[in-house]
């Protein structure tokens, strides 16, 4: 991993960090401060630990759709939220950071709600903690400057939290997803390559070396269909670096063959 991926996650984990002491400092001292009792406070496990992390660290065995397999996390928090009628929700946090540009959290930025595979990740999340609600916090270390006007701050938050009520058909859908992926794992069935989540793929070469003639032609086409598309070319961007590097891996292993 590149230097700057490695400070990249670093930062990512200091600011979950920072909101989860946030909320600590919030059970403490908001009443001092407002007057008023803090409607969030960290719910705590069996040994009175907040439920974060390494606090709230699980293994979820699942059976669904006639598969088995395991659900395993550390999530950001799971909260005690007090209504003003005295009613008590769990509601579970996560955080995700933003470090490119101040710009990608603004209203136009996130218009269209939290990513999918956040939700997807707050899902499982719900499966494991038994919470029907959820937050997602987006939180950007990138700031637009250090004096700011209102109009400035109300066009480009540092923070937006999207609420997610999670039920039953969207868990689903999760678990229908899974076992499908157990049950081809045991017929020896491989997904499809998707190059949009190429770059964390941990499993490159195998995936790149494992391709057959008309695999691989079929990612070509696919390539070739999104270059020639109206999408933006950030989007096309990737896809063509993934197809790029697939390249790379199978021409590496021809090298090494001539070498032997």
């Amino acid at each position: 991993m590149p230097p700057h991926q490695g400070r990249w996650r670093r930062i990512g984990t200091a600011l979950g960090d920072m909101i989860q002491r946030d909320v600590l400092f919030m059970e403490k001292h908001y009443e001092k401060v407002t007057g008023s009792k803090s409607r969030f406070s960290f719910a705590r496990n069996e040994r009175g630990e907040p439920m974060f992390e390494e606090f709230a660290k699980l293994n979820s065995v699942i059976e669904h759709n006639g598969q088995k397999f395991i659900l395993f996390g550390t999530g950001d928090g799971i909260m005690e939220y007090r209504s003003p009628l005295g009613e008590v929700l769990r509601v579970g946090l996560e955080c995700k950071s933003k470090q490119t540009t101040y710009s990608t959290t603004s209203g136009y930025s996130v218009r269209n709600g939290p990513k999918l595979d956040h939700v997807k990740q707050c899902i499982c999340y719900s499966l494991m903690y038994n919470v029907d609600y959820y937050v997602i916090l987006y939180v950007n270390a990138s700031k637009k400057g250090w004096e700011m006007t209102e109009a400035d701050v109300e066009k480009y938050p540092d923070i937006v939290a999207f609420g997610l009520h999670i039920t039953n058909e969207m868990r689903a859908e999760v678990l229908d997803h899974f076992a499908g992926i157990v049950d081809a794992a045991n017929l020896g069935i491989p997904p499809k390559i998707d190059l949009g989540k190429w770059t964390f793929n941990d499993f490159k070469q195998v995936c790149a070396l494992s391709l057959s003639p008309d695999e691989l032609a079929e990612i070509e086409r696919q390539v070739t269909a999104l270059q020639r598309s109206s999408l933006p070319e950030w989007k096309k961007r990737g896809p063509a670096e993934a197809l790029a590097d697939i390249y790379r891996i199978r021409a590496e292993r021809e090298l090494t063959k001539e070498a032997a």
